[in-house]
């Protein structure tokens, strides 16, 4: 699954999520521990975490990194009746065919924003993370869009957005801070491209930031209330 991957994209393959901040609670969500003390019964998922750029490694950048390096990430249609509107990646739950979670990832993205699968090259696994609020195990699957095409919104009725978002926006470091739920949740949120990214898709993101060898220094001391940073991009809970 690794072979000929980009050399700026080795950090995310060789090591697992990190939170060297120790700010990072969807990090800590492994499936067994949470399934075993909540009583819960998980369904299984998976998310694409898909990532494009040049194959070729930035002179002189911090990890590599390539000026046109993006991530595809969605935004969820505020008719849900779990994470409505909210930023997510491309996927969801497994189905009867799918072949693993590779497999229920690329279909996923394929059903939501009309992703060609043949451009995409799965380079890992990662570990399943318990989602408490839907029950769902998800595991998310890194990869690398080798053929970037045209993406869009397939279904109003899933996604209100479907968006390209440039890297160099996720790790400035003026775009990053911790948010605080209603409810006493605090993790990592990202404000880019007029959204708010925050939960278990921010956790990822800044799980793998944490080791790809791009990440700026940011302040993980900046606690803001969620609604507030929320309504700052025009979004609700």
């Amino acid at each position: 699954m690794t072979e000929g991957i980009p050399q700026w994209l080795r950090g995310l393959v060789d090591h697992e999520p990190a939170d060297p901040t120790g700010v990072n609670p969807v990090l800590n969500r492994t499936a067994m521990r949470q399934v075993a003390a909540s009583g819960v019964r998980s369904r299984k998922a998976a998310v694409l975490v898909l990532f494009s750029g040049s194959a070729e490694s930035e002179p002189g950048a911090a990890g590599g990194l390539p000026a046109d390096a993006d991530v595809l990430l969605t935004q969820r249609a505020t008719t849900l009746r779990q994470h409505r509107g909210q930023v997510a990646f491309p996927g969801g739950g497994v189905e009867p065919g799918d072949d693993g979670p590779i497999d229920t990832a690329l279909r996923e993205a394929w059903e939501e924003t009309g992703l060609d699968r043949a451009g995409v090259d799965p380079l890992a696994v990662l570990a399943p993370i318990f989602v408490p609020v839907s029950g769902f195990d998800v595991t998310p699957v890194l990869a690398y869009w080798r053929v970037p095409g045209d993406v869009r919104v397939v279904s109003e009725a899933e996604a209100a957005r479907v968006a390209r978002v440039p890297v160099a926006d996720l790790i400035n470091p003026a775009n990053r801070f911790v948010v605080r739920h209603p409810l006493g949740y605090k993790g990592p949120a990202f404000a880019v491209d007029g959204m708010l990214v925050w939960g278990f898709t921010a956790g990822v993101l800044a799980g793998l930031l944490a080791v790809s060898g791009w990440e700026r220094e940011w302040d993980p001391r900046d606690v803001r209330d969620l609604e507030s940073s929320l309504a700052a991009v025009g979004m609700t809970l």
